[in-house]
C-alpha cells in the first residue's frame, strides 16, 4: 500500500494568450474548476494506473464533490478529514504555450496536528510507501514518523522553499526532483548539466533513489552507481499543469506492482506525455489502458546508461 499524505485544493483554471503581466487585466479564454493539488494529482494517477492508495488529506466539507474523482479512480478517501474551514486552493493561469503561472492558498492542507500526524502513520502497515510533497503542514514530523514506523519514504519537494534543505532528506528512500529542485538540493546553476545534479546529489544522499524529471530533455535515474537515461516523447503540449504529478504516481504503481525501473521510467514518461495533451490537472491524468495503447503506438524511447 502506498499511504499519500498529500494537499488536496481546488483548482481554478484560467486558459489566456499570455501569462498575466504587472499591472496588466487580462480576459481568459476559459475557465475550469476542477480537483487539483499535487497529492490529489498523484494518488489519482497512481490509482488510475491500478496502484493501491491511501489518500491521507483536508478538505474543506463544502468541497466535499471534489473527492469524486479519486473515489472513482479507487483511492481509498477513508482517512481524508472534513473540516469547516477553507479548503486549499490554487489561481491557475495556462497560456497558448502551456506554460502556467500559479497562485497557491494552503487553507485545510496546513492544518495538520502533531496527535493526528502519530494516529495516521500508527494506521499504516510498516511494509508500505509513504509518498508525500510539500504543500502541507509539519513535513518534518511526518518523515520522521514514517521512518520511525518502518515505512519507505518517497518525496516531491514540491514546491520548493528554502526549508527543503534542512529537512532530514537522508530519510527518504526516493526522491522526485525536477531540475530546479535538484539544482537548489545540490547548490547548483539551474542550468548544471544533468548528470552533474546527479553525481552531487548521489553523493549527498547515497542511500536515496534519485529520479530528475527534465521535462521536454526527458528523465534522469540514479541509485548508487546504476544510472538510466530515457527521452521524452515528442508531443504537442496544451497544459503541463499535472504532468509531473501523473509521471510520480505511475512511477510509484509500477514499482508497487514490481516492475523493473526501465518499465516504471517508459509508462511515468509515456503517461506524462498523454497528460500534458489534455488541458486541466486530474482531467488531464490518463487511464492504464490509455497509456498502454500510447506504448504501442508511440515510437520506443530507447533507455541508455550513461
Amino acid at each position: 500500500m502506498v499511504y499519500n499524505f498529500g494537499s488536496i485544493n481546488i483548482d481554478y483554471v484560467y486558459r489566456v494568450p499570455h501569462l498575466v503581466k504587472p499591472g496588466e487585466t487580462l480576459a481568459s479564454e476559459s475557465f475550469q474548476q476542477v480537483l487539483g493539488g499535487k497529492g490529489a494529482n498523484q494518488s489519482l494517477a497512481l490509482a488510475r494506473a491500478g496502484g493501491s492508495v491511501t489518500h491521507w488529506g483536508r478538505l474543506g466539507r463544502a468541497d466535499r464533490w471534489a473527492l469524486a474523482p479519486l473515489e472513482q479512480a479507487g483511492v481509498n478517501i477513508d482517512a481524508i478529514e472534513l473540516i469547516e474551514d477553507a479548503s486549499g486552493h490554487a489561481l491557475i493561469q495556462v497560456d497558448d504555450a502551456a506554460e502556467n503561472a500559479i497562485i497557491l492558498y494552503p487553507g485545510a492542507n496546513h492544518g495538520f496536528t502533531e496527535a493526528k500526524l502519530e494516529a495516521l502513520t500508527e494506521s499504516a502497515e510498516p511494509s508500505g510507501w509513504l509518498l508525500m510533497q510539500n504543500e502541507c503542514n509539519a513535513t518534518e514530523s511526518v518523515i520522521c514518523l514514517a521512518a520511525a514506523r518502518g515505512l519507505s519514504i518517497a518525496f516531491n519537494p514540491a514546491p520548493l522553499d528554502a526549508k527543503v534543505a534542512s529537512l532530514p532528506l537522508s530519510l527518504c528512500n526516493l526522491l522526485f526532483l525536477n531540475r530546479g529542485e535538484a539544482a537548489a538540493l545540490a547548490e547548483c546553476d539551474p542550468k548544471c548539466d544533468a548528470d552533474a545534479l546527479l553525481d552531487i546529489l548521489a553523493e549527498r544522499y547515497p542511500d536515496a533513489e534519485l529520479v530528475l524529471t527534465l521535462g521536454a530533455d526527458g528523465v534522469r535515474y540514479q541509485r548508487g552507481d546504476h544510472r538510466l537515461s530515457l527521452p521524452a516523447h515528442r508531443v504537442d503540449a496544451i497544459d503541463t499543469t499535472a504532468a509531473g504529478d501523473t509521471f510520480i504516481g505511475y512511477f510509484m504503481a509500477a514499482r508497487q506492482r514490481g516492475d523493473d525501473n526501465e518499465r516504471a521510467l517508459r509508462l511515468a514518461s509515456t503517461a506524462s506525455a498523454l497528460c500534458v495533451q489534455t488541458a486541466g490537472a486530474a482531467p488531464s491524468i490518463p487511464v492504464a489502458k490509455d497509456v498502454e495503447a500510447a506504448l504501442v503506438r508511440l515510437p520506443e524511447l530507447q533507455i541508455t546508461r550513461p
